[in-house]
């Protein structure tokens, strides 16, 4: 049997089907655990302080705020590969696109609240709104952010609609009360008529190309709030892009091991193909070269200048203190990965796994070697300063990463974790035709 003549909506829909497993419960019991240990250990720094954490005099900012930089910057990834590809037409990522908007609506959440962790207070988030600085970032960052997220949700769950209303055609007899009601409610009573095919892609067509401005200004706004203060190692004209290019990198390594648990767990190789894959550690590749580029713009700038303070800064990172730091972000952002992601015979999916992993971490070092040692250097007659993230830092980072792990896998239980309509489309040519037809 050809792919073209398969059941489409049924083998996607199956694990909807089927009850979860004892694996599962367990899987989501441990990510809970440490989810609620992490909502613990910040009632106990709201209760006793910053001083639980090892932030100091200079370093003001740490684990935290590099948190907040990784969970924005894989937010992209759903944008890039569901919106800008969209209108592009590029036909490899349909399979990708719903767990690539998962990812970006699930991860802005945690990274948002890094912030009003970050504060110690959290009452202080208000001051932004009471008494707001039209010259700071920070300001604008909270206003993009805010506008990313609300837009994204939007922009999710049109998309989601038409599988919905499968969902309630599908279960209306088999699903719990909870699941029919559910799914009744959220289909706004789509029929799938001409007219509204016609409408949903009209819309979802101009908010990706809004998306499209937006993901840029988002992280160029956060890396505004580190590059336009004059503090060492920050204030670079390369910063912006520098930021845009390492969070679609990080981002796109995490939607592929999504896709590889989600294709491993729910048998999905006849949508998710070795050729998909291989498409995407493709542009993983290019993505990683990008990144080598703008790594290697920002420090021949920096070694060329050889300005005292930003030289402190450099010297720190390639051969003191924070080398080890620096070094293994690079060999995991481009030594290990380039020569897999390049060679064909090496970009198998269990290499494509370790790879992003791999990548994943080295971005978050990478963040974290942005951060930290320019605020151990200092313009300031600080002297050098050092910074270990306490248990209570490292608990909370812990446990974002397993509430957003969390999310994503109750959102596999409640609905398609493939966009049924496009996969529709791509093994049916007919199909496309007619719904182009719509457009």
């Amino acid at each position: 049997m050809d792919r073209g003549s398969r059941d489409v909506e049924s083998e996607v829909l199956n694990p909807l089907t089927t009850a979860p497993g004892r694996h599962f419960w367990i899987t989501a019991a441990a990510l809970a655990g440490v989810f609620l240990w992490a909502l613990l250990a910040w009632g106990w720094q709201i209760k006793n302080g910053l001083k639980v954490t090892g932030l100091n005099a200079p370093i003001f900012w740490g684990v935290y705020l590099v948190n907040f930089v990784f969970f924005i910057g894989i937010s992209h990834a759903g944008t890039l590969i569901s919106s800008i590809l969209r209108i592009t037409e590029t036909e490899w990522r349909r399979p990708f696109t719903r767990a690539a908007e998962a990812i970006t609506v699930f991860s802005l959440p945690f990274g948002a609240t890094s912030v009003i962790v970050d504060l110690g207070r959290p009452d202080r988030l208000l001051n932004v709104i009471r008494y707001p600085h039209f010259t700071s970032p920070i300001l604008w960052d909270v206003l993009c952010i805010s506008t990313y997220l609300v837009t994204s949700c939007l922009y999710f769950y049109l998309a989601l609609i038409p599988d919905i209303a499968l969902c309630r055609d599908r279960f209306s007899r088999t699903a719990g009360p909870f699941r029919r009601t559910l799914y009744a409610g959220l289909s706004l009573g789509w029929t799938g008529t001409e007219a509204q095919w016609k409408t949903l892609h009209k819309i979802m067509t101009a908010m990706s190309i809004f998306l499209f401005a937006l993901v840029i200004s988002v992280h160029t706004n956060v890396s505004f709030v580190f590059g336009l203060t004059t503090k060492p190692g920050w204030h670079t004209a390369v910063i912006g892009p520098y930021f845009v290019v390492g969070a679609i990198f990080s981002g796109v390594a995490t939607v592929i091991l999504a896709m590889v648990a989600i294709r491993k767990l729910f048998h999905f190789e006849a949508y998710l193909t070795d050729d998909h894959f291989n498409r995407i550690g493709k542009f993983l590749l290019a993505l990683c070269c990008f990144w080598f580029y703008f790594t290697f713009v920002e420090f021949i700038t920096t070694f060329y200048g050889r300005e005292t303070a930003h030289m402190a800064v450099f010297n720190a990172k390639f051969f003191g203190e924070y080398a080890w730091l620096f070094w293994a972000m690079f060999a995991c952002c481009f030594l290990i990965p380039l020569p897999v992601l390049a060679v064909k015979k090496f970009r198998t999916i269990p290499n494509l796994v370790w790879v992003c992993i791999v990548v994943n971490v080295g971005m978050w070092l990478e963040r974290y070697s942005i951060i930290v040692p320019s605020g151990a250097r200092p313009y300031l007659s600080w002297g050098p300063a050092h910074y270990v993230p306490s248990w209570v830092e490292w608990s909370i980072t812990a446990g974002w990463l397993a509430g957003f792990a969390l999310l994503f896998l109750a959102f596999t239980r409640l609905f398609p974790i493939l966009t049924v309509w496009e996969v529709k489309e791509q093994t049916n040519p007919r199909l496309r035709t007619s719904i182009d037809g719509a457009k």
